[in-house]
């Protein structure tokens, strides 16, 4: 586990009383070179990294298993604040955080989301507060510091999907959760996706939705004999040792305790998690997980 923070750039802070102005979202896909889904007011754009060929423990590992660059735009101050995460190869660690510090982005975490993966794939995590075309450019920069160092390599992008034979709705049962609200099946991964509506984050005096990427999330592949799952659990920081305790002694193997922000109200981690076995087995290990989660 690899952990980086660097001191975030001088926050520009909502003036009270003040609405901030609406997101543009063409401005933002014209600057990028990404179309950004919207959800609340809120804008994400999402890059799935097809050229990348990753495997752990003999699983592939796809864009909906987290191998997604995404930067996330939410209304702040007088215009935006932005946090995302960048997957990046090792040896494009340096490149990009020199592009993206030098577009006038912070980066404020470096971490893996899996151990024994082949290449090794680190993730960079960026925010920034100030003018939504400021920001839009620093994401494209490094973005486009990534495929700069992609094509270098003649990696090309190319479809990506696995086949998976579980039930997913066995997966809902054990969780407790409805897949129809919170999970996708896509490309063969079958991803959860769950928010913390008991925790009031913000960053920068800026609330922290789902959308920007405080939420716990779980994706399986495999079968229900062998499945691999693989995600995300967001904590407060008295819940970190018990959801350790929890999913270790249940045979998850965490492989990522990290940050992604460095102002944020409350404290907050997140987890990363690996595990292969029964898809039902896997299920309970993952509930018994979330059920030190939300306590006081």
């Amino acid at each position: 586990m690899l952990l980086l923070s660097l001191a975030p750039a001088a926050a520009q802070e909502p003036a009270k009383g003040t609405a901030p102005p609406a997101l543009d979202a063409t401005l933002i896909e014209r600057l990028v070179g990404v179309k950004p889904a919207a959800s609340g007011g809120e804008l994400k754009v999402s890059v799935p990294q097809t050229d990348l060929s990753v495997t752990v423990d003999g699983f592939r590992i796809i864009p909906p298993m987290g191998l997604t660059s995404w930067a996330a735009f939410t209304p702040a101050g007088g215009g935006a604040m932005v946090m995302g995460d960048i997957v990046v190869l090792e040896d494009e660690v340096g490149p990009v955080q020199k592009a993206a510090i030098e577009a006038g982005l912070s980066v404020t975490g470096l971490h893996n989301h899996f151990v024994r993966d082949e290449p090794g794939v680190m993730f960079m995590h960026i925010h920034g507060m100030g003018q939504t075309e400021t920001l839009a450019r620093g994401v494209r920069a490094a973005l486009d510091a990534v495929r700069g160092l992609r094509m270098g390599k003649r990696l090309a992008s190319r479809p990506a999907a696995v086949e998976s034979t579980f039930d997913p709705k066995a997966i809902d049962r054990i969780l407790g959760v409805t897949g129809s609200a919170t999970g996708t099946m896509d490309s063969g991964i079958y991803k959860i996706t769950l928010g913390r509506p008991d925790v009031k984050l913000t960053d920068h005096g800026t609330p922290v939705s789902t959308f920007l990427g405080f939420n716990t999330w779980m994706a399986f592949q495999g079968t229900p004999e062998k499945a691999a799952v693989a995600g995300d659990f967001a904590m407060l920081e008295h819940e970190v040792a018990p959801v350790i305790e929890a999913l270790v002694r249940n045979g998850i193997e965490v492989v990522a305790v990290h940050n992604h922000m460095t102002t944020e109200q409350p404290r907050t981690y997140f987890l990363h998690f690996w595990g292969v076995g029964p898809v039902d087995k896997l299920a309970r290990a993952l509930k018994a997980g979330l059920d030190q989660t939300g306590r006081r």
